[in-house]
């Protein structure tokens, strides 16, 4: 594994093995060192969980805090401490009782009931670009034309933002989530983003449309709810989670059923199973590889190992999700997996807000994808992203 050379603590984040596998080190640390040290980009130290039981504990204790502003937070890349600003800062970086409020005031626009009613138009999305896949003929960039704009129309859609502007919002949106960036670079990203929902929701309030950003500026900005920054904060959050992580995880979906011919016939046979294939790809992948940031409030142990008040912990999901003593040979992809209580979406109060829109996108994606293109196959030409904090690929070339 990499070492910082002054101190001999590995470097995180770790390589991985394999296009499909999380990085070697990930199985070593669980059985040797669960709760270990490793050293960030800035040379911070922290401490990386790898055991499922304890990455599951940490992300539902109060003990340790999600608010980004107190001292220890760990930030994997400049990136990510770009992301989250100095004043106003994501809900998702916010403990109790703030987190709450700003959550409540988004959860009704995520109830399963709610994106039930949103399939007709997300399935209309992706017929739409199946169609464009075909029209531009074989091979195809499937990343390019099919992965990335259908979560970018869903959440463009959804939120009231125009997609017109979605290589806007998908250039800073990649600014702000990858390594290659300065922090000047992402920083700058996410300054022009709230500047960009700031002037959308002046529109808005005067021309407000069936969408999550009108009703924010209507019911809840204008009654003094919801200050403007953190309304620009909220839906920056939905904006860029809601595309980046679900392009993601198509792009990465159809690639491991493409390449588990085997568990891919098994869905052809009974499309009824695409719920537990999103379920198995989700523990499979686990895109957020650079793990779930907490900073300790006061000192806990964990096991044998004794985390003190201010040190920071990365709850790797990944690892949680790789972890054999919760799922029976977790690399093997097991469609028909069960149980599943895999913790992609995290766990605790800080879990997922947009899951239920998630599964929706993936399991119609997948379906009607394969649905209408059921000789699409790999070219075996792909490029992968490691450097973002959500892993996934660049390009995904495929025939037909």
């Amino acid at each position: 594994m990499p070492v910082d050379t002054q101190t001999q603590i590995p470097a995180f984040p770790f390589d991985r093995a394999d296009d499909l596998t999380p990085p070697r080190e990930y199985e070593l640390l669980r059985g040797n060192s669960p709760a270990a040290r490793i050293t960030l980009y800035n040379g911070a130290e922290a401490w990386l969980l790898t055991r499922y039981e304890d990455v599951k504990a940490t992300l539902s204790d109060h003990r340790f805090s999600a608010d980004a502003r107190n001292p220890g937070f760990p930030f994997v890349s400049a990136a990510l401490r770009a992301s989250v600003g100095q004043k106003h800062i994501p809900f998702l970086r916010l403990d109790p009782p703030e987190h709450d409020r700003l959550r409540r005031m988004l959860s009704r626009e995520f109830i399963v009931k709610r994106i039930d009613g949103l399939r007709p138009a997300i399935e209309s999305i992706v017929d739409r670009f199946i169609e464009q896949l075909l029209a531009a003929g074989e091979p195809a960039d499937l990343i390019a034309n099919f992965a990335l704009p259908i979560p970018s129309a869903v959440i463009a859609e959804l939120l009231g933002v125009p997609y017109g502007d979605h290589e806007y919002f998908q250039e800073r949106g990649r600014r702000m989530l990858s390594s290659e960036f300065t922090l000047e670079e992402s920083a700058r990203a996410v300054v022009e983003l709230r500047e960009y929902l700031g002037e959308l929701a002046d529109r808005k309030r005067e021309d407000p449309g069936d969408d999550v950003l009108s009703r924010l500026v209507l019911e809840r900005e204008s009654s003094g709810e919801l200050h403007r920054e953190d309304l620009k904060s909220s839906a920056l959050l939905l904006l860029i989670a809601g595309h980046e992580t679900t392009a993601n995880m198509i792009g990465l979906g159809v690639y491991t059923l493409l390449r588990h011919p085997d568990q891919h016939a098994l869905l052809r046979a009974d499309p009824e199973l695409i719920g537990k294939v999103v379920e198995e790809l989700l523990r499979f992948l686990s895109i957020v590889h650079t793990g779930v940031p907490r900073v300790a409030l006061e000192d806990v142990r964990i096991g044998d190992t004794l985390i003190r008040r201010g040190e920071g912990v990365i709850a790797s999901v990944t690892a949680a999700n790789w972890d054999g003593s919760t799922f029976a040979e977790p690399q093997r992809f097991d469609i028909r997996r069960e149980p599943n209580r895999h913790l992609a979406f995290g766990f605790g109060i800080h879990q997922c807000l947009g899951q239920p829109l998630a599964r929706k996108e993936l399991e119609i994606a997948l379906t009607r994808l394969f649905d209408r293109i059921p000789t699409l196959r790999l070219t075996g030409d792909q490029t992968f992203g490691p450097e973002k904090s959500v892993y996934g690929l660049h390009s995904l070339r495929v025939t037909w």
